[in-house]
């Protein structure tokens, strides 16, 4: 298929697949006019891409996703250097997270302690 068939198909632009394909991610052949032709596995291989990219995925962490989809699985993140990404991406997650609580419970302390002052400070006069 064409870039803008396979584009149109997979839901995205045909920059995007050509992005895809400088990084290595996407595969086409070309055609006798030059023009860029895509295997119907490679829809597969984009959708997996952007479902990556979706959540948070670097190019880069993608790679061998599409490796296991190429040796044949039928998931991209049945193999085990899949698996190692989705480790660490987790590891990546639960570490902002506890980021995020830590902000959180300065926030709150925070309010208190402003909350506190304002009804002391407007206790005694109009606030």
């Amino acid at each position: 298929m064409l870039i803008g068939e396979l584009a149109e198909r997979a839901g995205t632009s045909t920059r995007a697949l050509r992005y895809y394909e400088t990084h290595g991610l996407l595969r086409a052949g070309r055609s006798a006019n030059g023009y860029r032709v895509y295997d119907d596995a490679e829809l597969r291989v984009v959708r997996e891409i952007r479902t990556l990219l979706a959540v948070g995925f670097g190019l880069d962490d993608i790679k061998p996703f599409v490796a296991c989809l190429r040796a044949g699985h039928p998931s991209g993140d049945v193999c085990p250097d899949s698996v190692a990404v989705l480790r660490r991406k987790i590891a990546e997650v639960d570490a902002g997270i506890d980021r995020m609580r830590e902000v959180r419970d300065r926030l709150r302390a925070q309010l208190t302690i402003a909350i506190e002052s304002r009804e002391t400070t407007c206790s005694s006069r109009t606030c």
